[in-house]
This record gives C-alpha cells, structure tokens and sequence, in this order.
C-alpha cells in the first residue's frame, strides 16, 4: 500500500484535488484512468454492479498506478468500510449522511480502537502483516473520509456534520437531495440554488473541504466550481468520458465524409 497520498495534505492546505468516479468493473480502465493524472478515483460500490472481491482489485491497480484510492459505499455499513480499508482503501466517500452521529459511526469504522471500532486485520493494506505498525500509525490521522449531503433533513445539521471530528470533507448529491425536496432534478429552481447555496455557505464559515461531482466533462465549468470554492472535485465519471469522447470524434468523422 502507498502511504504517501497527498490528498489529505493537499485538502487542508485549502488545494483543489481533481478525481473521478470508477463504475466500470475493469482493471484496464482503472489503470488508464488512473494514470491520467487523477488526484484520487473513487470505485462506486453505491450504483454499480461492483463486487467486494472486484474492488479490491480496483483499489490495488489505482494504488499501484499513482492514484489514491476511495470507495463510495453502499450505504454507511461498518462492516463493508472495514474490508475496503484492509484491500487498502486510502478513504471513504459516505453516501447519505444526516446527522453527526451518523458520521462519527462513518469515522470510528475506518480507526482502529481506541480511536474507534474497526476490526484488526492483515490484508493488502498491512501488506499482509509486514506493515502492520506503520499501517497502525497511518489510520489514526491519514485515511480520508468524505460525507455526502443527500437530503433536506442533513442541511438541518450540517454545521454538526460538517465539525465531526475525522470528517474531511463533504460531497453535495443532487439529484438525491432535490428528490427530497420534491423538485427531482431541478437544479435551476431557485429553492434548490437557495440550499446549495446554504450549504456552500456553511462549508466555508467552518472550514470544511467542499466537494462536487460534475457529471458533464467541461473545463468551463470545472474552473467556475473551483472560483466558487468547490475544491474536492469528482470530474465525470468513466463512461460518460468514453461515451462523450467516442461520440465527438465519430460525430466529426462523420461530418467530414458528408461534406
């Protein structure tokens, strides 16, 4: 496992960390993706087919080829953090988080007593017992774990949520928060910009690292997130990269042979 991740480091230094989300189960395309550049990649155990034995693969090419390494959860589950940090996770991403407790449960899966609860193990994270003191020493201040703000009742706590001790950052889910408002995708209603913008607000009054996902591959409105504050950036996500590459260039292809 690489302990030398500068994402932590970079996140509290008020950086901007560029990602990308992992839903295609395949060693090639985290390798590829990987090697791009990508601060850190998150394999999406949520809304994917993914299998704990086929993330932990992915988590190993990612470490491997110069990435660090997330998982976005199903759901807030100690066990399942537990076994993603042993194939050696470097963090979490936390889906729907909406109150403090909630999140120091989040926090206490990644430690180790007496910090918190996880389950000592020898896994590729502990490089299989040769590493376990320096992998000990790591999971007390390194592993990263990020909440998503996924419904009108966290924004309630957020402050709360947000001053957890061990949360790093926060991700605004959209579409799942608009849905409990009752406005399922309407980013535009003013309502919906009134709670983003709450919850922006929020985020900088406390210091917490503010995350986004845009879906869409634009440079245009990756610079805006960054002037906006965002700066833990999930950029597209891999099938939407490869279908949107593929379409521009057979779509200019195409163009050229009707001319």
């Amino acid at each position: 496992m690489n302990y030398k991740s500068e994402v932590k480091k970079k996140l509290s230094n008020g950086e901007v960390v560029l990602g990308t989300w992992l839903t295609i189960g395949h060693n090639a395309i985290a390798e590829i993706m990987s090697s791009s550049g990508f601060d850190w990649i998150a394999v999406d155990l949520e809304h994917t087919t993914i299998s704990i034995e086929t993330a932990g693969e992915l988590i190993r090419t990612i470490d491997l080829c110069g990435s660090s390494p997330l998982v976005r959860l199903t759901s807030n589950n100690e066990n399942q953090i537990k076994r993603v940090m042993d194939a050696g996770a470097h963090g979490i991403i936390v889906p729907s988080v909406n109150t403090p407790e909630e999140a120091e449960r989040a926090v206490k899966a990644v430690k180790y007593a007496p910090l918190g609860n996880r389950g000592v193990g020898l896994g590729r994270a502990q490089e299989y017992g040769r590493t376990f003191k320096e992998h000990y020493e790591w999971q007390k201040t390194q592993p990263l774990v990020i909440v998503q703000i996924e419904n009108i009742f966290a924004v309630k706590h957020l402050e709360d949520i947000l001053t957890t001790d061990g949360v790093d950052g926060f991700m605004v889910g959209p579409y799942d928060l608009s849905c409990s408002m009752g406005i399922p995708g309407q980013f535009e209603a003013p309502e919906f910009e009134k709670v983003l913008a709450q919850i922006e607000k929020v985020g900088l009054q406390v210091g917490c690292p503010s995350g986004y996902h845009l879906v869409e591959p634009d440079c245009e409105k990756l610079k805006g997130l960054c002037r906006q504050g965002y700066n833990f950036i999930a950029y597209s996500v891999d099938f939407k990269l490869l279908n949107d590459g593929l379409g521009r260039g057979v779509t200019s292809f195409k163009e050229e042979l009707n001319k």
